[in-house]
């Protein structure tokens, strides 16, 4: 299988979409023309795209919870709760594992298991299995605007079904939803396939509808280098607006400290947008999104909505558009309703004091995020040159060659060698690059910042602080010092 950064011609999308939609009995559900009708009967106030523009506009942080259980009406009403004791902005439908491995007749017996037990024996919502109708039953009960949140190496279907269904915003992508997820996916297949889900979205946009589409930023959400995700974001945003996607909001993992995350965010939105224009997609909308700490989080509650406020505080400080809020019960597990609309609320105060604060402009931000360009740049050319201008073809070539590698990933195309520990104020760096193709003057910063860190540990600088940086937020610390 070759693929190209090119936009899948009608015949052959019409062709794959007959086999598609036989997937699963409510495949035959959907009706693009009769969806589109339906997506033009929602109102502006309930449309991602709509309120994500208008709280751009505006200078606002929107908040947004993660949350799915198996049997439909309770999860009208737990989304109905985040509504209205979270005090959310935004909605998600956080889809089940078997939804996310295509294997739907396992998340059938799991609805099933669910109205027997009285409790979601699922860790999502089924949306597949539920098809067009009860989704619109679902996106018609809430007073937002609702997404699809999932993890899918293969969403064609999901896809289908989501957007007949009145979700408005689509998460995912062929390299965020693949190598930080899945071992044995190749990226051939599934950018491939989230070519299907970009396409599909372009025909909507070409019919006057703008599906909301997110990359998803924080990979494998543990000490992720900035230009690492950043990249991973440009580059499916131009495979996305390829397809004739034109509302795109990318996303960045929180990494704790306040200058570099709030840098990332900065350089994240000026370099989507700069790629896109380099390469002619016109009429494209870039918001952002920042996700809270997707670390491991301390068990005690007090301690866990101290991580949920500074990650709301860095949201706000870097003007993102929207926040994804964590819950207090984090380290326990699946959250109570009540735990996730705390976390909202404790995220809304926040953000609601900061409001009229700003970072983004401060000198030291202005010097992190030219690194943090500098280094995607580095990576972004040489996806180019990989690619012989194509940044489907690119990526594949990339990750063969280790050039795009992702921390702690588990999937056999990556290669695994880049190595990333926090500097003495807590900042990500790289400590082992691999073949991350940084100039002489990048690797050099690198080196300094850990040396820096070093000294003041009066430890050398080695993979020990690799490990001690996985496990210090649960212990109460940024940075993995050997003395704590």
């Amino acid at each position: 299988m070759e693929v190209k950064n090119v936009r899948i011609p009608e015949d052959v999308f019409m062709k794959e979409r007959e086999e598609v939609l036989k997937q699963w009995p409510t495949g035959a559900g959907v009706n693009f023309d009769e969806a589109v009708e339906y997506q033009k009967r929602i109102a502006p106030e309930k449309r991602f795209d709509s309120k994500l523009q208008q709280a751009e506009k505006e200078g606002v942080t929107l908040i947004q919870p993660r949350a799915g259980v198996a049997l439909y009406d309770e999860h009208i009403k737990l989304l109905q709760f985040l509504e209205t004791e979270g005090e959310a902005d935004l909605l998600p439908s956080t889809v089940d594992s078997y939804t996310r491995l295509n294997r739907y007749k396992e998340a059938e017996n799991g609805i099933e298991k669910s109205k027997e037990t009285g409790r979601s024996m699922l860790n999502g919502f089924p949306i597949v299995n539920y098809g067009v109708d009860i989704c619109r039953s679902v996106t018609s009960a809430l007073k937002n605007p609702v997404q699809v949140r999932h993890g899918t190496p293969d969403a064609r279907l999901l896809t289908e079904i989501s957007i007949a269904g009145g979700f408005t915003s689509y998460e995912g992508g062929g390299i965020s939803y693949n190598i930080p997820y899945s071992k044995n996916y190749s990226l051939e297949k599934t950018i491939a396939y989230w070519q299907y889900t970009d396409r599909l979205c372009g025909m909507y946009a070409e019919a006057g509808i703008n599906i909301n589409r997110e990359p998803f930023g924080p990979l494998t959400g543990t000490l992720i280098p900035p230009c690492i995700s950043n990249s991973v974001a440009v580059l499916e945003s131009l495979l996305a607006a390829e397809q004739g996607v034109k509302d795109i909001t990318v996303g960045y993992g929180q990494c704790g400290n306040l200058i570099q995350d709030v840098a990332a965010v900065r350089s994240l939105k000026k370099m989507t947008e700069e790629y896109l224009e380099r390469y002619g997609y016109k009429g494209c909308t870039v918001t952002t999104v920042f996700h809270q700490w997707m670390g491991g989080f301390p068990q005690d509650e007090a301690k866990a909505f101290g991580v949920i406020s500074w990650g709301a505080a860095a949201a706000a400080l870097a003007k993102a558009t929207k926040v994804i809020v964590k819950t207090p019960h984090e380290a326990m597990g699946v959250p109570t309703k009540e735990a996730n609309a705390a976390g909202l609320r404790a995220t809304k105060q926040v953000i609601s004091m900061l409001r009229d604060q700003d970072f983004r402009e401060i000198p030291a931000v202005l010097a992190e995020s030219e690194i943090i360009e500098a280094e995607m740049r580095c990576i972004l050319d040489k996806v180019e040159e990989l690619g012989k201008g194509d940044y489907a073809k690119g990526t594949i070539a990339a990750f063969e060659a280790g050039v795009l590698d992702i921390p702690f990933a588990p999937s056999k195309y990556n290669a695994g060698k880049v190595m990333p520990a926090r500097d003495n104020f807590g900042a990500v760096r790289i400590l082992e690059l691999g073949n991350i193709p940084f100039s002489e003057e990048l690797k050099a910063f690198h080196r300094a910042k850990l040396e820096e860190r070093g000294r003041a540990e009066d430890r050398t600088v080695s993979f020990q602080m690799v490990i001690d940086d996985v496990y210090a937020i649960g212990k109460g610390f940024l940075v993995g010092r050997n003395t704590n």
